[in-house]
């Protein structure tokens, strides 16, 4: 299968106040969060992209752009509603240390697939969505351009978590062990056999040897020789 480069939205201005912006309109990058989204395009600048698909809110739209910017022959980003940030419900818009003292916080923490939040979503409907939709996308590039082909996901913490966790054959119930950071990349590609994660929450780094793919194949065991740059 192709390789999915999962890249978090920068810092918000919400993000940067402690308040969960969830779906409202107008949250949009803060000067850090245009830096980092910046630093994340010049870090994929090495990487020739079969394409960027976004989700529709604000903040991963600017992020991607800031991708797009270093790219040749990738003109925009598709909107994928089903990429976009959980339906918090009556949590939209409050602040996290306010949640905190909610009863369904506990839940929220250590079984997450139990959680329904107040007139939103489910964390499992979430999960769900994304999984299959990055799944999607990620057989559309590769028939369209081959097993070697790497495209890029932009979308949100519990999102690119949710979609971590799949891949890594874990429970939704688990999937609070795994941080996503602002304008983070993580890596999988899809194998015959199962998914395999190469790089999770990273922010630095060099990513030139993504240029000619993952190469498919079994695990080595002991680990191999690594990637190598081209």
């Amino acid at each position: 299968m192709a390789t999915v480069i999962l890249v978090r939205h920068g810092r918000t201005t919400a993000n940067a106040s402690g308040v969960l912006a969830g779906r409202a309109d107008g949250v949009s990058l803060d000067q850090v969060g245009r830096e980092q989204a910046a630093a994340t395009g010049v870090r994929l600048a090495a990487v020739p992209l079969a394409g960027v698909v976004s989700s529709p809110l604000e903040r991963c739209r600017q992020t991607a752009q800031f991708i797009l910017d270093r790219q040749s022959g990738t003109p925009h980003a598709p909107l994928d509603p089903d990429l976009t940030e959980c339906d918090y419900g009556q949590w939209q818009g409050r602040l996290l240390n306010e949640l905190m003292t909610e009863a369904l916080w506990p839940a929220v923490q250590s079984q997450p697939s139990a959680v329904v939040f107040p007139g939103g979503e489910s964390l499992a409907a979430m999960a769900a969505r994304s999984v299959a939709a990055v799944r999607r996308h990620d057989a559309a590039f590769e028939a369209e351009h081959g097993p070697g082909a790497v495209w890029v996901a932009v979308s949100h913490g519990d999102i690119i978590k949710s979609v971590l966790a799949d891949a890594l054959g874990m429970h939704l119930d688990l999937f609070q062990r795994i941080n996503v950071g602002p304008a983070s990349i993580s890596i999988v590609r899809y194998g015959a056999g199962r998914p395999s994660v190469h790089a999770s929450n990273t922010d630095a780094g060099d990513l030139s040897w993504l240029a000619n793919g993952i190469q498919a194949g079994d695990a080595p065991v002991g680990g191999g020789a690594g990637q190598q740059a081209p």
